[in-house]
Parts: structure tokens; sequence; C-alpha cells
């Protein structure tokens, strides 16, 4: 999501006269400003997993390099021996044999510039720890950052509910970037699970920001600026609600539909996002007008619901896709379908040719983001073929 993040920070530093972005990296984007930037980013970024401030880089040999670059720096002007910390580290080919004697070093050195000067020390909390310290290590080089985020960006403060394997939120803001999807386009989600993809959009469409219902790391640094940061949260202007629905979903558990609505309301979703318990075979297009339609297919069990018991995982997956490519095909025409799935064979179990598909991680795991061009015509050319008597 590097290029759809690097997209999204060029449009928040349009904010901001200080706020530069500069090369994407893998994992992240590098970008520089003030620290009132910082929390801009925390408040407006729905694609971005942390804001990490850059607090110092080196080379190394060992771990006593990284413990001397890292007690090197003044950590007691961002916090005092009264907050808790946590360390994490992030390795890529580096030599040292150890990633959790390297942690334990860098929190050391952190305990020890403060036992230094005040005689006391920060006390370790990995649960819920006031401030996180993040070391990374590539093949040379080390650089220690600041968190200044706290709790991961996708935890937007509304979700309570979820279904057995959710998408988190950032992910699915980053599928409607890269989508193309805006406000205004029709959007359907017929597998919509606890419907984070409709949250995410909904509130793009009604301007709440993502950051807007939590709290941040940052409002615990010592020169943290109350003022500009209420400043910051009171200019946001909401938009004017829709007056007809642009945004659907459906799922064949009734539960699913019901914990939707939940997280909808949880996300203060004020207008009209119309919901309906429906296998994804039986679908219609909401609108008259063609528009986007994204979903992450659930995969095993759930396909199996409502499913014949006697058949087995394949056999299901197979009838499921075959039912719902016809769908598509007859009552889709027009519309752009995007399927984010780990099943790297749904393409060939759709009997449809992909016009792009675009590599994601979810966590660990692999997955594609499968583009189909739903074009007029296919259900005519469905219609033409002869029918199994």
């Amino acid at each position: 999501m590097e290029a759809a993040l690097a997209e999204e920070l060029r449009e928040i530093a349009q904010q901001s006269t200080t706020m530069k972005v500069h090369n994407e990296v893998p994992g992240g984007v590098h970008a520089s400003g003030e620290l009132e930037d910082s929390y801009r980013i925390n408040l407006h970024s729905r694609i971005a997993s942390r804001v990490l401030m850059r607090m110092a880089a080196g080379g190394y040999k060992n771990e006593n390099d990284i413990y001397d670059l890292t007690l090197a720096q003044p950590w007691e002007e961002w916090f005092s021996y009264d907050h808790t910390i946590r360390v994490d580290i992030t390795a890529v080919k580096s030599p040292l044999k150890s990633l959790e004697f390297t942690t334990l070093k860098i929190k050391d050195a952190i305990c020890d510039r403060f036992r230094d000067q005040y005689n006391k020390r920060p006390s370790v909390n990995t649960r819920e720890p006031d401030m996180r310290i993040v070391g990374f290590l590539d093949a040379h080089q080390f650089i220690v950052y600041l968190d200044t985020s706290g709790e991961a960006l996708f935890k937007r403060g509304w979700r309570s509910e979820t279904g057995d394997a959710p998408l988190r939120e950032n992910l699915a803001a980053g599928l409607l970037r890269v989508s193309g999807w805006k406000p205004g386009v029709p959007l359907f989600d017929p597998m919509c699970g606890s419907g984070t993809i409709l949250c995410e959009a909904a509130q793009m469409v009604q301007g709440i920001p993502p950051g807007a219902r939590r709290r941040f790391a940052f409002e615990k640094f010592h020169d943290f600026d109350a003022a500009v940061w209420q400043d910051m949260k009171a200019a946001i202007k909401p938009n004017p609600l829709p007056a007809e629905p642009t945004i659907f979903g459906s799922d064949i558990s009734g539960d699913m539909v019901a914990m939707t609505r939940y997280n909808l309301r949880n996300a203060g979703i004020l207008f009209d996002v119309p919901l309906k318990q429906i296998e994804a075979q039986q679908i219609q297009a909401p609108t008259a007008q063609p528009g986007i339609l994204l979903t992450n297919p659930p995969y095993g069990e759930r396909i199996g619901v409502r499913g014949d018991s006697s058949l087995g995982q394949d056999e299901l997956a197979n009838s499921f896709y075959a039912d719902f490519s016809s769908t598509l095909k007859q009552r889709f025409a027009g519309w752009t379908v995007y399927l984010f799935t780990a099943d790297l064979g749904v393409p060939k179990l759709l009997r449809l040719k992909e016009a792009r598909k675009t590599p994601f991680f979810n966590g660990a795991l692999e997955c594609r983001l499968f583009r189909f061009d739903m074009v007029a015509g296919f259900n005519r050319r469905e219609a033409a073929k002869p029918k199994e008597v």
C-alpha cells in the first residue's frame, strides 16, 4: 500500500506549509515536517499503520553500537520516567544473532539515560505502554523511532464487534483507494462480514477523519500543544449527508448484517446504508448507475454457511464461484468488480480474466486485489449459451 499511502499523504500535506512527502520504501513512506504535521497525519490518514518519528540513525557492528546510539538520544525531552515504555524491533538481513537481546539493549539504554539524570527509570508495559520505541535494522544501519500514534492507527475506536477474520480498517481504506472509488460513486459489498469496507467508505462520504474518536501517544509528549490539536479537530467540517443511498451491503449471515449495522452506528454514520441478508449468488445491482463492487469473499467454512454439508470444501467453492460468476455477468453489466482474496485461483474459479491484479499483504498472508470489468454484453453472451436439459 506504499503508493496509495504516498498519494494520501500528499493530499494531507496540502493542509500544511511544512509537511513534505519523500520516497516510498518497503512497508512505508518517508515524510518530514513539524511535530504538528504528525498530529495531522494521525488524525487524517486512513492507510498508515503508525506515524513513527525518527530519533536517530547510524551504522552498527554489534549490540553495543545500538546501545550507544540509543543512549545518546534526549528521550527526557519527549517523555518522563513516570511513563511506561515498550520496545519493538524489526530486522531485514541483520547479522545480529538475537533480536530479543537487541531489544533489551535498546530498553536498557533508555532506562540508563533516565537513571543517569534522575536516578529513576521508566517501567516496561508491553500491553498498554505510554510510549512505544521502535528499532529498525538492516544489514548495516540502525534507526530508532519514537511512535507518535500509540495504538495502531487501524484501531479507529468504533469497532466493538467483528466477524471471524475482519479486515483491518486501514487495509479496507487502501483497497477503496486502489479501486479508484470516490464518494458519490455507487459502492456495493455483497459479502460485507462485519462491514469494515462499508464503514470506511461511509466515514469518507460523511467527512469523518479516521482519528477523530481516539487518543494518540503524542498527547503525552512533554511539548504537546493541546490548543493546536483542539484547533485541528475543530477545523473538521462534515460533508452534507447524501440525499440518496450510494453505499450498499449484504451478507449471507443475518448476524453479520446486524453487526455491520451496529458498527456503522458506532462509526458515527448518520445516513442510510441499505443492508440485506442474501446469498451473494442471488444479489442484484443496487442502483441503475454502474459503480464499484468491492468485497473480500469468504473462504472455508463461511462459503458453506447455508451450503450442502455433503459437499467437500473444494466442491463448495467451485459451486459458489460458478454461481457468483453467472450473477456478475448477468446483473452487473458496466460495473467494475474488485475481489480481495488470498486464493490466487479465484479468476479461474470465476472463469473470468482479470483486468488487473494488485498484490497486497494481509498481515503475513499474501493476497491479491483482482479487478474484473463487467462489460455490457456479458449477459447477452450468457443468454445465447445452450441451456442444459
